[in-house]
């Protein structure tokens, strides 16, 4: 029997693909670059599959471009994903995200006590790793000193 290959998701003539995504972890991403609130045309897919991965998620943004710190605050729940830039349908530029060292003003504190979550103020965490026990990043706040587990992550909207 002979198996044609098939295209799941459609390709972009302008914008941003966002792949190899951890299927759970697709929702939080799409919190993360707030595209609830996007115009522009956005597919995404999740429970996809990959050799690499088993099953994956992507998300193909037309006519939008992820500026360098939404690219590195995705690498928080899927460092292993890549951003591809398209430009009139052809990959022009593929960025490894980054975990990066401090995160300012997306995402709540988990200790309710804390002073960012009661004043007008914004949040600021330094990013660790392996407090969790698995090695992933977590968030330590700047201000209270409390560890919120990506588990616990709450994107501020």
């Amino acid at each position: 029997m002979k198996h044609d290959k098939k295209l799941e998701v459609t390709a972009i003539e302008n914008g941003t693909v966002i792949d190899h995504i951890p299927a759970a972890s697709l929702f939080k991403i799409i919190d993360i670059l707030r595209l609830d609130k996007e115009t522009h045309r956005i597919t995404f897919g999740t429970n996809m599959e990959s050799k690499r991965m088993g099953t994956k998620a992507i998300i193909k943004i037309n006519d939008r471009y992820c500026a360098p710190e939404e690219i590195n605050r995705i690498a928080l729940v899927a460092p292993n994903a890549v951003v591809n830039i398209i430009e009139d349908y052809a990959v022009t530029k593929k960025l490894q995200v980054e975990v990066p060292d401090e995160i300012r003003g997306f995402a709540k504190c988990a200790n309710p006590k804390c002073i960012t979550n009661h004043e007008q103020m914004g949040t600021a965490f330094k990013v660790v790793r392996g407090v969790d026990g698995r090695g992933e990043p977590s968030l330590k706040c700047c201000y209270c000193e409390k560890v919120t587990y990506l588990d616990q992550l709450q994107i501020i909207k």
